[in-house]
């Protein structure tokens, strides 16, 4: 990964303001590099308009939907995050097609694709079937293209930005 000396100076505040403004993400690594940590990264992408997707067979019922469409994909410039947490309470991993489908209006939230709730439903589970809390839980959410990723913890995740992709380290992501 390219490295961004422009970016060493902001503070957890503004790199999680850049996280949050991304328009996708993909999970590229989760790790418990010690008991009970977490370490996540997740790399920004867009819809690229020097491409266009195909759709080989017309009788797909999607084709119409995606004729003209751009893949979604990290290219040169798309920045890579770390999420770390010290301590988590849990995690859950849920593929998004499945994760999406549920409803979610009572839920209370900021964010966009890095979430931090207030009332969850993850939240109501963990009240009601975990216990030996001695601090508040607090509920993050990443909404990525292939994953939705809700951690519990007792602190907030440090957040720093790794750097952007370049030409020689982009990576694509795997077909379904």
């Amino acid at each position: 990964m390219g490295a961004d000396p422009s970016r060493t100076a902001l503070g957890q505040d503004e790199i999680i303001s850049l996280l949050d403004q991304a328009k996708y993400l993909y999970l590229r690594h989760l790790s418990e590099p010690e008991e009970n940590s977490l370490r996540l990264l997740v790399e920004e992408a867009i819809a690229d308009p020097t491409e266009t997707v195909s759709m080989p067979d017309a009788a797909n019922p999607f084709a119409e939907i995606r004729k003209g469409a751009s893949p979604i994909k990290s290219v040169e410039g798309c920045r890579t995050f770390e999420l770390r947490w010290t301590r988590y309470v849990a995690y859950l991993v849920t593929e998004e097609v499945v994760g999406s489908a549920g409803s979610g209006q009572d839920e209370v939230y900021t964010g966009n694709v890095f979430r931090v709730y207030t009332k969850s439903h993850f939240l109501d589970h963990l009240t009601r079937d975990t216990g030996g809390h001695n601090e508040p839980i607090l509920h993050y959410k990443l909404v990525c293209q292939n994953h939705l990723i809700d951690v519990a913890s007792y602190s907030p995740p440090e957040v720093r930005l790794l750097g952007v992709v370049t030409d020689s380290d982009r990576t694509e992501p795997k077909p379904n």
